[in-house]
């Protein structure tokens, strides 16, 4: 079983960061929402610890996940999308070379899990909530590019 104590205090951050910058990377597709996908990403982390003892590597990333700010992501421009894309390639990269092929999965999963919680946290279009669509095509988007940055490595 792969464990914290098997990484570096760098790599360990740059894991435990790769699912809140996917989530990041799903907000800034569109405006608005910020709140409300917050909290839907910190519903995912709290699910993630009742499954406590399913995966010691998951166990150990949600303990203390770590805490970013998206708006000052979406200062950064054109380079805010090219960092969240780096760090999360960065992340598979290291439970790619590290973990099981267990633990590989149960990562990629809990990453695209909280990147769908961004994404479905707000309705986007319609009027006052209604006839909007769960996910907008941007989120699609970038719910896409993300699915394929988990599985080019693989």
């Amino acid at each position: 079983m792969t464990m914290k104590a098997d990484f570096n205090a760098e790599e360990w951050d740059t894991l435990v960061a790769g699912p809140l910058m996917a989530a990041v990377q799903v907000v800034r597709a569109e405006r608005g929402g910020t709140i409300r996908e917050s909290l839907a990403v910190g519903r995912a982390y709290a699910e993630a610890r009742r499954h406590h003892g399913d995966s010691e590597l998951l166990d150990g990333m949600v303990a203390s996940p770590p805490s970013l700010d998206p708006d000052r992501l979406r200062e950064r421009g054109g380079d805010a999308k090219r960092l969240t894309t780096n760090r999360l390639a960065e992340a598979v990269a290291l439970v790619d070379s590290k973990a099981t092929d267990e633990e590989r999965h149960a990562y990629k999963q809990f990453v695209l899990t909280v990147a769908e919680a961004a994404a479905n946290a707000n309705r986007e279009g319609g009027f006052l909530g209604i006839g909007g669509k769960p996910v907008s095509a941007n989120e699609q988007a970038a719910l896409d590019e993300i699915r394929m940055a988990l599985h080019q490595a693989t």
